[in-house]
């Protein structure tokens, strides 16, 4: 006696979309990128899903859930990488994902426990300004030193504090500082970059430096400008490094310094120098 022979049942998009944990839409996006083969269509123009299309949907649904990108599937299922491969190369990418993660919430304890914005300066520069009172730290003072960790490092901005916590404590020198700012920004594009202003604010500058350097030394700053060598390699080894070069800085940076104040700016440094 012979029996009819059964046909294996199939089900339509929606069904097998339910049955993995997915959607319709997640479905046929997986047909588009060829990730799932594109299944017959029954009498009624409608795909139709058997026991493999529903096997290659749980597969991918783990997968997914697993974090593995679509593109390290569809290499798994074609060949080109093992599955082992594949999980080796998401341990790695997870890994770095938690020790960027650890970095976040550092960030995150430090604002916190700053309770000020010295939190957004790394631990080195914070804690050099740490005993001054709030109200002689200056938002630019803050700025100046955001950009200075973003260019030269943790180490260069934490050395560039000294000047921070000298003009802090002597009145005489921020006034001076702040004249020599204004100064400066008076080089306008109106100003032949031969003025002898330029000159003069130059000269001014190399002088106001040279009595910052000895301020510092007699804060006994020094010393401490020493030790952060050493913090350094200790609290900082292994952190990403996200300075960049100067010259890298000023390309990116939307700097206007005219022609004139730029010649200033080189014409300081030249008086500076130890042979001058």
């Amino acid at each position: 006696m012979d029996f009819p022979l059964t046909t294996p049942r199939q089900v339509k998009i929606g069904d097998a979309a339910a049955f993995a944990g997915t959607t319709p839409r997640a479905v046929r996006h997986y047909h588009a990128i060829g990730l799932l083969p594109e299944p017959e269509r029954g009498g009624d123009g409608k795909r139709r899903y058997g026991h493999d299309d529903m096997i290659r949907l749980l597969w991918i649904r783990k997968m997914t859930d697993a974090g593995i990108s679509l593109d390290d599937i569809r290499t798994s299922f074609d060949g080109t990488r093992t599955i082992d491969e594949t999980l080796e190369r998401l341990e790695e990418t997870l890994a770095a994902q938690e020790a960027a993660l650890r970095r976040r919430r550092a960030a995150v304890h430090q604002l916190r426990e700053a309770g000020s914005p010295l939190g957004l300066l790394s631990p080195l520069v914070a804690s050099r300004l740490r005993d001054l009172p709030s109200d002689t730290l200056r938002r630019s003072d803050l700025d100046s030193l955001l950009v200075s960790e973003r260019i030269f490092g943790p180490l260069g901005a934490a050395l560039q504090a000294s000047v921070c916590i000298v003009l802090a404590a002597d009145p005489g020198l921020r006034a001076e500082a702040d004249r020599l700012d204004e100064a400066e920004e008076a080089l306008d594009d109106t100003v032949d970059p031969h003025d002898p202003r330029v000159e003069e604010i130059a000269v001014r500058r190399c002088a106001f430096q040279k009595t910052l350097e000895q301020a510092i030394e007699a804060a006994g700053l020094e010393e401490a400008e020493e030790e952060l060598f050493d913090l350094y390699d200790a609290d900082l080894k292994g952190e990403e490094d996200v300075s960049m070069s100067a010259f890298e800085a000023i390309g990116k940076m939307p700097y206007d310094f005219s022609r004139a104040r730029l010649r200033c700016m080189e014409r300081a440094i030249e008086l500076s120098a130890p042979d001058h």
